[in-house]
């Protein structure tokens, strides 16, 4: 791989972006104002069904079948040139084993999300085509201290990532430890990470960079969580471990990361700017990387 070779190439001025919702449903007043976002950056949104609903259950943004079908008019239709998830929450999951997995993978389209999203990001994964853990606009774009996020965000689309671009540093983080690791990105959300354990559309963990994140977990799930990484053998096959934001919890889950992340032989690089709290900076997926647990550094390529 050439220095300067793009890996996500931009996303040109004008550009026809889908926005659907695979997940949950936007919060009051969060739906409204999306479109206008994104002419204002200088794309042409379309808003699919998904958005509008109805919820069959409260934690769904719409029926099963609008949901999927809307990720597949996304990824199939030439019209569009990326994918935006109008936010995360739950109900990917249900989609899987019904998603047309040749379908997904004949198209290079950059898909954008986080959270939930992780488990479609295996899918582009397991494809071979890199997507973007990034913030999305019900979830983050326009609240109070988001902006530097979405700015980075967009000068990310505008300008791509190409090898041996410096994705970001971490600050010095006690959990950090061990030195350097190149490996393919993978990973998001830690629980939607697990989720895929014993499932056909796991991502091939050996000599990954595995990022995980989550949000409004108690440590006890934390524990088990990371638990079941290791017992499934995941921890031991990776390259590194890239760890971003543990928020939101009533009790925070740090003397867990403290206990578990310590043991591991591969070189752990802590405290990386992405999750759900602030900052969310955008980060690709599927793509190589080389990171630099001492110097808190992450390098594509």
């Amino acid at each position: 791989m050439a220095e300067g070779e793009y890996l996500i190439p931009p996303l040109r001025a004008g550009a026809a972006i889908a926005v659907i919702a695979p997940a949950g449903p936007p919060g009051p007043g969060r739906l409204d104002p999306v479109a206008g976002w994104l002419r204002e950056r200088g794309y042409a949104p379309t808003l699919l069904p998904s958005c509008f609903g109805p919820p069959p259950l409260d934690f769904l943004a719409a029926p099963d079948a609008v949901r999927l079908a809307d990720v597949h008019t996304a990824f199939a239709d030439p019209r569009f040139d990326a994918v935006l998830a109008l936010r995360g929450g739950s109900g990917c999951i249900r989609l899987l084993d019904g998603i047309d997995l040749e379908l997904l993978a004949a198209s290079r389209k950059l898909l954008i999300g986080y959270s939930d999203l992780t488990l479609l990001h295996a899918l582009r994964d397991r494809a071979g085509i890199p997507s973007l853990h990034a913030p999305m606009p019900a979830s983050d774009w326009g609240l109070p201290g988001a902006e530097p996020d979405t700015e980075a965000l967009f000068r990310g689309l505008a300008s791509g990532w190409r090898a041996g671009d410096l994705v970001g540093r971490a600050a010095p983080h006690a959990l950090s430890h061990g030195g350097r690791a190149r490996g393919r990105l993978i990973g998001g959300n830690l629980a939607m990470f697990c989720a895929l354990l014993g499932t056909p559309f796991m991502p091939d963990v050996d000599g990954a960079l595995l990022f995980i994140e989550d949000v409004s977990e108690q440590p006890y799930r934390v524990d088990r969580m990371l638990s079941q990484l290791r017992l499934a053998g995941v921890l031991q096959r990776i390259a590194g471990l890239l760890v971003g934001s543990f928020s939101g919890a009533e009790n925070s889950p740090d003397a867990v990361l403290a206990d578990h992340l310590p043991r591991l032989r591969c070189p752990v690089l802590a405290g990386w700017p992405s999750g759900h709290g602030q900052p969310n900076r955008p980060l690709p997926l599927g793509v190589m990387a080389r990171m630099d647990a001492a110097a808190g550094t992450l390098v594509l390529g």
